[in-house]
């Protein structure tokens, strides 16, 4: 608690090496995309990790719910100016809405979508396969 991130993820990928960690896992969740301090606390961790690890993070996913629509664009937009996000969860693509904003991300931003969720549990998470996507959106077939 009240310990700057930027310097936690370093605490963190500095343990993960000295532990010969395969995976580090640095979860900023709870960030708002309109709570400025905390985006420019965000834009500190990449360069943070990166004085360690060369190259970290890896990967920047960044989790949005499929059903808001204009708003997860708008949150990728904000996301992305503050790092570098390198691919996309999408979830609540059991619903409805049958996540139509992964069209526009993609297509806006260029960034892959890696994962999908498709319900609650951990059996829900998939990974994101676009030609079973796109024949849930035409062909009636459920995604999931």
């Amino acid at each position: 608690m009240n310990a700057d991130p930027a310097a936690v993820a370093y605490e963190t990928v500095e343990y993960a090496i000295k532990n010969n960690c395969d995976v580090c896992i640095i979860d900023t969740a709870g960030r708002l995309h309109n709570k400025i301090n905390l985006m420019n606390e965000l834009s500190k961790i990449k360069p943070s990790a990166g004085k360690i690890m060369e190259d970290a993070p890896h990967d920047v996913l960044l989790i949005l719910d499929a059903t808001t629509g204009q708003n997860a664009i708008e949150q990728c937009k904000q996301f992305s100016v503050a790092t570098e996000v390198t691919a996309l969860a999408l979830t609540k693509l059991d619903g409805t809405a049958k996540g139509g904003v992964a069209i526009g991300i993609s297509d806006q931003f260029k960034i892959p979508i890696k994962y999908i969720g498709v319900g609650e549990g951990i059996d829900k998470l998939q990974i994101f396969n676009k030609n079973a996507f796109v024949e849930s959106l035409f062909g009636g077939r459920k995604v999931g």
